[in-house]
C-alpha cells in the first residue's frame, strides 16, 4: 500500500523541527472495505434472485441506496464537525469536515449515476425533475460548492468559518430529501426499507442490501480516514514550508 509521511505542524518542546513519520495512506480498514464490496457484488450478481417486475435492473438498488446512506453519513459528519469547529475552533474538526465533504461528493456522484441507470429501464427516462431527484442534485451542487469555497479562500480561519456554515446548511437538506416522496407527488418510489412498517423485501434481498450497506459504510469511513491522513500530511508540510520561509 502507498504511504505518506505525516508531520505534526507543531514544534516540540526543544524548538526543533517536527518529526516526520511514515504512515500508510490506505490502511487495513480500506482493505476490509474492498473485500466486503467484492463479496457484496458477488452475492448480488450470483446469489440474489432477479426481481419479477423490474428484472436485473433492480439490482442497481443494492448499490444506489447504500451509496445514498453513505453520502448522508459523510455530510452528517461535515455538519457535526462544522458545529464543533464553530464552537471550539479546533483545526482537526475543520480538517475532518473537509475530508468527509470530499467523500460525500463521491458517494453523491454514485447516487446520481446509478439512479438514471436504474430509472431508464423502469421509468422509461433517464431523469425527471421530481422533488427527490432535484433536491439530491441540489445537494450535490452545494457539496461541490463547499469544496470550491475551501479552495477559494486563502485565510485558514475565514475559510473554516465560511465552510462550516455552508456545510451545516447543506446537511439540512438531507431530511427534506428523505421526506420528499411523502410530501410531494413524485415519480421516485417511496422507501422500501426506511419506512415505519415492516420492510417489504424477501430475506435474500435484505441480506444482499445489508451486505452492501455494511460494505459502503466501511468504505466511507476508510476513505474519510485516508483523506484525513492526507490532510494532516498536507498541513504539516505547509507548516514546515512556512517555518522554513520565516527562518
Amino acid at each position: 500500500m502507498s504511504s505518506i509521511s505525516v508531520a505534526d505542524p507543531a514544534r516540540d518542546q526543544t524548538g526543533t523541527r517536527p518529526t516526520i513519520e511514515e504512515r500508510p495512506l490506505f490502511g487495513w480498514l480500506f482493505a476490509i472495505a474492498v473485500a466486503c464490496m467484492v463479496a457484496a457484488y458477488v452475492r448480488a450478481v450470483a446469489f440474489t434472485p432477479i426481481e419479477a417486475l423490474q428484472g436485473a435492473a433492480q439490482k442497481i438498488y443494492y448499490v444506489h441506496v447504500p451509496a445514498a446512506l453513505s453520502a448522508y453519513l459523510s455530510l452528517g459528519i461535515v455538519a457535526l464537525m462544522s458545529i464543533v469547529y464553530l464552537w471550539l475552533h479546533d483545526e482537526r474538526a475543520d480538517r475532518l469536515a473537509e475530508s468527509a465533504g470530499e467523500v460525500g461528493l463521491v458517494f453523491l456522484t454514485v447516487v446520481l449515476t446509478t439512479g438514471p441507470l436504474w430509472g431508464k429501464p423502469i421509468w422509461g427516462t433517464w431523469w425527471t425533475w421530481d422533488a427527490r431527484l432535484t433536491l439530491t442534485l441540489f445537494l450535490w451542487f452545494l457539496t461541490a460548492g463547499y469544496l470550491v469555497l475551501r479552495g477559494a479562500v486563502e485565510d485558514p480561519a475565514m475559510r473554516a468559518r465560511y465552510s462550516a456554515v455552508l456545510g451545516i446548511l447543506a446537511a439540512l437538506l438531507i431530511p427534506f430529501i428523505h421526506l420528499s416522496v411523502y410530501l410531494f407527488n413524485t415519480l421516485h418510489p417511496k422507501p422500501i426499507l426506511l419506512k415505519p412498517d415492516k420492510p417489504s423485501m424477501p430475506s435474500e434481498m435484505l441480506i444482499t442490501f445489508f451486505s452492501f450497506f455494511v460494505a459502503c459504510t466501511i468504505l466511507c469511513i476508510a476513505l474519510i480516514s485516508a483523506r484525513y491522513r492526507y490532510g494532516v500530511e498536507r498541513d504539516g508540510l505547509r507548516a514546515l514550508e512556512s517555518d522554513g520561509g520565516d527562518r
